[in-house]
């Protein structure tokens, strides 16, 4: 699967330099994802991934380049246009930001207000969907990492946002949890129609989820398709030792 063009893309960067101090963090980066795509963005640690994310949420400008949202130009050349609150986006850290003080059923409205009233039959259909039935008045301490990860994506889809980031989400779980995890997420994430970006170092994660895989190394993309793709010509020795260590085969993307 190719990017989308440019003027269909619901999240897109262009020709993108960042730089923290005098590192050049990112050089001349792009990505496009086209409305309802689950792109993952693959890369080892450091390697500008994060740092993707945080320019689409507005949280840094890049020093050259433009990032727009849906067409719109909301950062350009050391310039942020739109402010992160009016970004209409969602976002999963790897560490989840779920206030420890709310229950389930408050994280999960959290942000909402008076609307509150309007999602409250979405929120209980993804309380049952994803096995949270009997947990809305417990809190995030008494709750299992699984079921944390759960509450965090029903949190993002609840919002109803324009594009959903996840920063490794999933790092601190066993390979199994993982796995049924990642299909349910798939799952929602195909019914929903939603556009997401997937920050991950595991290739099993973003072969899984992703309907296309970008790599990302020292700041540029190296590499973009499918897992096939990947292990038929690895672009890097970083893709080439993640093929060659791929333990299980991943549901195949069309």
């Amino acid at each position: 699967m190719t990017a989308a063009p440019l003027a269909d893309a619901r999240v897109a960067l262009t020709d993108v330099t960042f730089q923290y101090g005098s590192r050049e963090v990112l050089t001349g980066f792009g990505l496009v994802v086209a409305p309802g795509e689950v792109v993952a963005l693959l890369g080892p640690s450091g390697s500008g991934k994060s740092t993707v994310l945080r320019l689409v949420l507005g949280f840094a400008a890049p020093a050259k380049g433009s990032v727009r949202l849906g067409g719109e130009l909301v950062s350009h050349e050391g310039r942020v246009l739109v402010p992160p609150e009016d970004r209409h986006l969602a976002v999963v850290f790897q560490d989840l930001a779920l206030w420890p003080h709310l229950t389930v059923e408050a994280n999960l409205a959290f942000g909402l207000g008076k609307r509150r009233s309007e999602h409250e039959a979405r929120i209980q259909e993804l309380v049952s969907r994803l096995g949270l039935a009997g947990k809305q008045k417990h809190y995030p301490g008494e709750l299992s990492g699984g079921e944390r990860q759960r509450v965090a994506i029903a949190r993002a889809l609840v919002m109803e946002p324009r594009a959903i980031l996840l920063d490794e989400p999933l790092s601190n779980l066993d390979v199994a949890l993982k796995r049924d995890l990642l299909a349910t997420f798939r799952e929602l994430f195909e019914e929903r129609e939603s556009t997401v970006v997937y920050v991950t170092h595991d290739l099993r994660e973003a072969a899984e989820l992703g309907d296309r895989i970008v790599v990302i190394e020292d700041g540029k993309l190296v590499q973009e398709g499918t897992l096939d793709v990947l292990r038929a010509r690895p672009a890097s020795g970083f893709i080439q030792r993640l093929v060659e260590d791929l333990s299980w085969t991943a549901r195949s993307r069309t």
